[in-house]
Formats: C-alpha cells, sequence, structure tokens
C-alpha cells in the first residue's frame, strides 16, 4: 500500500501503533514494525537508562523502522531526547506539549517527528514547528486526551483543510473499516491504541487485557481534566473520582487522590479495583486478545473488504 504515511516512515501500511504508557515495550513494538506497520515505544513509563535498554532489544528484534512515543510533560525529557539521539532512533512522535520545543533539534540529527493534538489551534503549532506529521486524536481515545472532547470524526475534517502536512487520525480506530472511514474524512494513515494494548506482545498485565476485551459500552469515561485528560474504565478507584468530583474537590484533592503509581498500579500490576485504567471507547468492540501481526492482517482485510463494498455501492 503506498501513500503519505507509508512513504514517509518507509513501512507497508499506514498504521502506527500508540505508544501507550505501560503497554507499548520493545516486544510490541518490534511486533508491530515486523508485521508492516510502524511500532512504538511508549517511554512516559520509563527512565532514560531504561528507554535505551528497550531501544536496544527492538533493534535486535527487528530490522524495520521504528520509533518512540515521547509525551513532552515528565521532568526527564531533556535526558530521554538525549538517549533518542544517541541511539539513532529514526521516528519521534511527541505529545502533552509544545512540539517548537524539540522538533527542530531532533530534525536535526535526521530524525522524523510526528506530534500529537487534539484541536485547530495545534495542529497550525505543527505546522509552524515543522513536524513531519500531525496526529489528530478525537474525544474517543484513551490517553492524554483533548479538553474540547471533540470526537475524531468531527476533528478531522476540521483539520485537513488547514495543513498540507501528512494526517495521522487517532482515537475510536480499531478495525480496518474505522480506518477506511478516517482515510475518507481525509487522514493519510492512522494510530490504533487500545486494540494493541489487547494483544499478546503488549506488556500491559493479563488482567487488564481481560478487563479490556470484557468492556462495554458506557464502561470508560473522560476525567482528571484538571490534571491530564484521561479516558478511564469504569473500577473502583474512577467511583471515588467521580465521588470527589460529586463534592466539588479541589485540584489539589485530585491530585492528593490520584497520588503516584496509580496507572502502573492499574494496567502494568493489574490491580483491577485501585489501580488507573486508561483505554479508549473502542474497547467495547475489542473482544478477542491477539498478535500484532494478527491485528494488522485483520485491519488490511476488514479495510479492503470495507472499499471494495463502497465501490459496489
Amino acid at each position: 500500500m503506498k501513500n503519505k504515511i507509508c512513504e514517509l516512515f518507509g513501512i507497508e501500511f499506514p498504521i502506527i501503533q500508540g505508544g501507550m504508557i505501560w503497554c507499548s515495550g520493545w516486544e510490541l513494538a518490534a511486533a508491530v514494525s515486523n508485521a508492516g506497520g510502524l511500532g512504538l515505544i511508549g517511554a512516559g513509563s520509563m527512565r532514560p537508562e531504561l528507554l535505551r535498554e528497550h531501544i536496544k532489544k527492538v533493534k535486535k528484534a527487528t530490522s524495520k523502522p521504528f520509533g518512540v512515543n515521547l509525551p513532552l510533560l515528565y521532568p526527564q525529557t531533556d535526558e530521554h531526547i538525549q538517549v533518542i539521539i544517541e541511539e539513532n532512533v529514526p521516528i519521534v512522535f511527541t505529545s502533552a506539549g509544545n512540539p517548537k520545543k524539540y522538533t527542530s533539534i531532533l530534525k536535526e540529527k535526521g530524525i522524523k517527528v510526528a506530534h500529537v493534538i487534539a484541536n485547530s489551534k495545534f495542529a497550525l503549532k505543527c505546522e509552524e514547528a515543522n513536524v513531519d506529521a500531525i496526529v489528530a486524536e478525537g474525544f474517543e481515545a484513551g490517553g492524554h486526551n483533548g479538553f474540547e472532547e471533540t470526537t475524531t470524526i468531527a476533528l478531522i475534517p476540521s483539520i485537513r483543510p488547514i495543513t498540507k502536512t501528512p494526517l495521522i487520525a487517532a482515537g475510536g480506530i480499531g478495525s480496518g473499516q474505522a480506518m477506511l472511514a478516517a482515510m475518507a474524512l481525509g487522514a493519510d494513515g492512522v494510530q490504533v491504541g487500545s486494540r494493541f494494548v489487547a494483544s499478546t506482545e503488549s506488556s500491559a498485565h493479563q488482567l487488564f487485557k481481560e478487563k479490556v476485551i470484557a468492556a462495554q459500552e458506557g464502561d470508560t469515561k473522560l476525567s482528571l481534566k484538571e490534571l491530564v485528560a484521561v479516558r478511564l474504565l469504569k473500577n473502583n478507584f474512577r467511583d471515588q473520582i467521580d465521588k470527589a468530583y460529586n463534592e466539588n474537590a479541589t485540584k489539589e484533592e485530585l491530585i492528593a487522590l490520584l497520588g503516584k503509581g496509580r496507572a502502573k498500579k492499574g494496567m502494568f500490576e493489574g490491580d483491577l479495583d485501585e489501580g488507573e485504567l486508561e483505554i479508549g471507547q473502542v474497547s467495547a468492540n475489542i473482544h478477542k486478545i491477539k498478535s500484532a501481526k494478527e491485528i494488522i492482517e485483520d485491519f488490511m482485510h476488514e479495510y479492503r473488504e470495507a472499499l471494495s463494498s463502497l465501490e459496489e455501492l
């Protein structure tokens, strides 16, 4: 398949694996890249030296392009950038921050840069920063969501007319049909998170994976906008968050309730009661844990079938 995203990143299919905190280690990134997509290591949950270790392992596991997803809101970001440069990582997806801060530094080293945004204002900032690709992430997504609550189906048509930069749709993309829909709206490719959480190679805890495939419509809710907006699966911790909101909790009280390590506790260690369980709305459509290779094969089969059906119309 040939298009802007495939050509930009040197991949077979325009499918980017989300760099999800606690779920996207070297094994998943390598498996996605080997299957023809673009695998990303999720650096948000890693100290710099652990990131270096994962990068080295990916290089041994695949000869194909891979990248690192780097949220810009952590105190060790400068150190992460240095590791990425030293290890000659070819592609970086940045998020949760200003794209101008590191894009020129990375591009000077020959690294391709994509940045994740959730509104038109920041899409234009990406243009100004000269990123290589823009990821437009809608309200349906799991992690680091937009404050505006704009859905993907509304966001892509808003951004496509104002930029010529290759555009990647994210949020609610869990099938080949959804990929085709996003591309019909103007996206050049898709970023897939939740579907890859429920993969055999994901570093998420098995109990969390099983919780994801058991999710029903309405089981997720966007929360914690005052801190970092995330979509959470219903559990005891989320009930505590809802109760705090009902009691008009202050930002400081929400910070205290969240504490430290809550996401690791839930997604990586498997505490389904007290952990933070970040996942997208599309979890309600995920019913089986599959390998990354199977997921990408499913996507492309569904995409081609859906395209054929539309052509018949």
